[in-house]
Formats: C-alpha cells, sequence, structure tokens
C-alpha cells in the first residue's frame, strides 16, 4: 500500500478559510472518562497502601515482578555503569548538550532568579527572597520509547535553580507487559533500560532514580511511600494516564503543564530549500498521529515545491506511517496574501514551535508574540532546540503560549516577600491599613496597625 501525506491545502483568500483554519486546529484535551476512573483508583489506592500497591501496579502493567521497592531503585552506580557502557560518541554528545543546556540556564538564574531588596525614605525595608524547592520529581518516558534529552531538560535546570534532591522515575517494562500490548505477566525484576537515558541521569545529576511508571509513579511522588519520597513538584512528559495523574495531584504538589501533542508551524518566505521543511514538518508529526505540522507562506509554487519533498521523502522515513496520518489528519499548508499575514496566524496559533525560514528572520520576529520557542532562520532546526541548543525543549502546547512560557529555572525556585517596617514607617503605613481595614469591616486587621501607632509601650 502507498502512504500518502496530504496536509490540507488553505488559502486565507478563500471564503472558507476561516471554518476550514478553525477545523484543522480543533484538538480535544478531554480524557477519556475510562482512563480518569482508572488513574483516580490508582492514585487512591497507592495514597492508601503505598509501596505495595506501586509495586502490584508495577507487576500489572510493566510486567516487572520485584519483592520489594529496593529491587526497582537504580543507584548512582547503575548511572555510571550505563555511562561508561554506550558509545564514546553518545558519551560526548550527552555532555556536550547537558553543558550548553547547563548554561543556558545559568545565564536565566542570573536574569531572573536573584534575590532583591530596598529601603524606602522612611527606613522600611521591602524585597523578595527566591529560593529554591527542596524536592522534584521528573517523569520519564521508559522502555523503547526512551527520552534521554527530556531528562537533561527537566533535571539540569532543577539542579541549576539549587534544588537538593532530583527523584527520577522511569518504567522499564519487560517485554511482553502490558505496556508494551502483552499480558502483564513478567517474573524479570529488570526491564528495558535505556542506558542511555541512565548515562544522562548520571550527567544530569539525579539524586535517586525508581523503576517505576504510570500513575502508580506519579501517584509515589505526590503522595510519598515507605521508599519514594514525597516531592514539591513533578516535571515531565508521559501518556495519557501520567497527564491524567499530573492533573490529578496538581494541588498536593505543583506541576509543570498538561501538554498536548507536539506542534511545529514554519513561517517561510521561499528562500529555504524546501526538502529541508518538508523534514522539519516530519521531525513534529513522526511523534504521533495527532501531532500537527503547519507551513504558512505567500508563495504558492513554493508550497507546491513541499508537497513534492513530502511525497518525495516521506518513503524513506522509518515512522512514515505515523508521518502521514499526522499530516493529512492535521497538517496544513496555508497560502497567504504576505509575511505580516503569515505572523499574524502564527500569532492566533501560538504554536510550541515557530520556525522562521526567512532571509531575515529578524524583520519578522518582533511582529510574533506568542510561541514556545522561536527557531529563526533556515539553520535553525527544531530539532537543534529539542536536543544540544540550551534553551529548554519543555515548551507549552495548544495555544497555551498565549499565557505560559518554557519550563526553566524559574519553575524550580519559588519567591517570599520580604517586609521589615520601620517605626517611622509604621506611622504612614499604619493609618492607610486601618483605614481599609475597618472599610472591608475587619476590626482585628485594623487594631493590630493602630497599636503600632505611636505606642506609650515600645518593643525591647
Amino acid at each position: 500500500m502507498t502512504l500518502v501525506a496530504a496536509p490540507a491545502r488553505l488559502s486565507t483568500a478563500a471564503a472558507t478559510f476561516e471554518a476550514d483554519f478553525a477545523a484543522r486546529l480543533h484538538w480535544s484535551a478531554d480524557t477519556d472518562a475510562a482512563i480518569e476512573q482508572r488513574v483516580a483508583d490508582i492514585l487512591a489506592d497507592v495514597q492508601k497502601r503505598g509501596d505495595a500497591a506501586v509495586l502490584e501496579y508495577t507487576a500489572r502493567f510493566d510486567g516487572l515482578s520485584a519483592p520489594n521497592m529496593a529491587a526497582l531503585e537504580l543507584t548512582q552506580a547503575d548511572f555510571k555503569a550505563a555511562f561508561d557502557a554506550i558509545p564514546q560518541a553518545q558519551r560526548d554528545a550527552l555532555q556536550a548538550a547537558a553543558k550548553r543546556v547547563r548554561s543556558y540556564h545559568e545565564a536565566q538564574k542570573k536574569a531572573s532568579g536573584e534575590s532583591w531588596s530596598y529601603r524606602d525614605e522612611d527606613g522600611t525595608l521591602l524585597g523578595q527572597k527566591v529560593t529554591p524547592l527542596d524536592r522534584v520529581g521528573i517523569y520519564v518516558p521508559g522502555g523503547k520509547a526512551a527520552y534521554p534529552s527530556s531528562l537533561l531538560m527537566n533535571a539540569i535546570p532543577a539542579h541549576v535553580a539549587g534544588v537538593q534532591e532530583i527523584i527520577m522515575v522511569v518504567p522499564t517494562p519487560v517485554r511482553g507487559s502490558v505496556a508494551t500490548g502483552g499480558t502483564g505477566e513478567g517474573t524479570s525484576t529488570k526491564g528495558e533500560r535505556n542506558e542511555l537515558v541512565l548515562a544522562a541521569a548520571y550527567v544530569a545529576g539525579v539524586t535517586r532514580a525508581f523503576t517505576i511508571g504510570g500513575a502508580q509513579a506519579v501517584a509515589a511522588l505526590a503522595y510519598g511511600t515507605a521508599t519514594v519520597p514525597k516531592v514539591d513538584k513533578i516535571t515531565g512528559p508521559g501518556n495519557a494516564y501520567v497527564a491524567s495523574a499530573k492533573k490529578r495531584v496538581f494541588g498536593t504538589v505543583g506541576i509543570d503543564m498538561i501538554a498536548g501533542p507536539s506542534e511545529i508551524l514554519v513561517l517561510a518566505d521561499g528562500s529555504t530549500p524546501p526538502d529541508w521543511v518538508a523534514m522539519d514538518l516530519f521531525s513534529q508529526a513522526e511523534h504521533d498521529e495527532l501531532a500537527q505540522s503547519i507551513l504558512l507562506c505567500p508563495d504558492a509554487a513554493y508550497l507546491d515545491a513541499v508537497q513534492r519533498e513530502i511525497d518525495r521523502l516521506l518513503p524513506t522515513m522509518p515512522r512514515a506511517e505515523i508521518i502521514a496520518k499526522s499530516l493529512t489528519g492535521r497538517g496544513a499548508l496555508i497560502l497567504t496574501k504576505d509575511m505580516e499575514e503569515a505572523c499574524a496566524i502564527s500569532n492566533r496559533i501560538a504554536p510550541e514551535h515557530l520556525e522562521v525560514s526567512s532571509t531575515d528572520p529578524h524583520r519578522w520576529e518582533p511582529l510574533l508574540r506568542h510561541a514556545g520557542a522561536i527557531f529563526l532562520g533556515a539553520y535553525t532546526s527544531e530539532s537543534l532546540g529539542d536536543y544540544c541548543a540550551g534553551p529548554n525543549h519543555v515548551l507549552p502546547t495548544s495555544g497555551t503560549a498565549r499565557f505560559s512560557s518554557p519550563l526553566g529555572v524559574y519553575d524550580f525556585q519559588k519567591r517570599s516577600s520580604i517586609i521589615e517596617v520601620s517605626e517611622a514607617g509604621a506611622q504612614v503605613l499604619g493609618k492607610i491599613a486601618a483605614e481599609l481595614a475597618y472599610g472591608e469591616g475587619l476590626q482585628a486587621h485594623a487594631q493590630a496597625a493602630e497599636m503600632r501607632l505611636n505606642p506609650p509601650v515600645k518593643p525591647r
């Protein structure tokens, strides 16, 4: 059977554009009711039974049977052994990527993550104290679908922020388990470990790690068990069960975001080789059948050229079937009247990844207001940002870039306000506070402020 990748061909000049455009963008974030109920049951069970429940679900879903949680804990020696075992080229790539990610996040910390204070004219001290979270949990997809790059992007900014304990959970399903389409009746205590993930944990400075996954791993991190320590925040991608569990435990712990399918939007002026752009569209489409790849361009002939390259290159892709379904179901090649209109449409979409594939990308960048990450110029492929450019690849999806930001150092810090009111300051602020408190009917608030107005007895 010949695969066909047929992204929708739209034109902003068409009378039906708005309806066609809206239909192409539509994606429901609603989680299946059966998944929601199963996740709720798992969370409640782990909260009640702790380690015993985690062991039971790990055996059921990952086929990974173990006598106790100690058998599922990875050690620093495991990380080091994995690092030593992978090829030298992979070791070098991990360390180079980690260095760039660390450098970027250290610069980010200096720019926005420092405490500050000042005294006003009456001697009152006002300021902000920035402190790191004590302990965070990082969910890393495991088994055959392993993402060492995701580990770097989550662990390194936490480390730079000053987090003392970074707890990783990574499923290592046994071949033939429920997680991989089998029966779930595994007997081994060692499932499908990915050495590159463990090596990345060594490079990134993960403190502790457990070979558990799914909703049960999220529950263990959120509530704590006899073995798995309770964390303050959980970050990292996962499947529908993981996303649902993170959503449900929010409030007990912090979370990074609820991520939707991956997205790329390319703004092209027609100057970039069309096969480069076709492959950039593939780079997101290969993630998932629901991933979205959109090209905006004012040159109809260039859109035709990109489509020809899609047709030519698709058969060479190992994940061709997924790419074809993604591009046909959610992809689009959109003809705009000019690049200004393309920028305006981009702001409406607020994409996760935004490539400005132009001879003069800095001309258009000031017009772009909403995007998770902006990649400027023909040589800046989105894949470089995924792995090693430096900025974080954990980005807002599904239009949430309109109000949210990439994962960063600031996600692993919290801010406390600092207030030290002088005696002179209390005479001014006390009158203001008392007036407003009486207006709200809160007498104790008002009197607490008034007691400090020229008090007969001063504190020693």
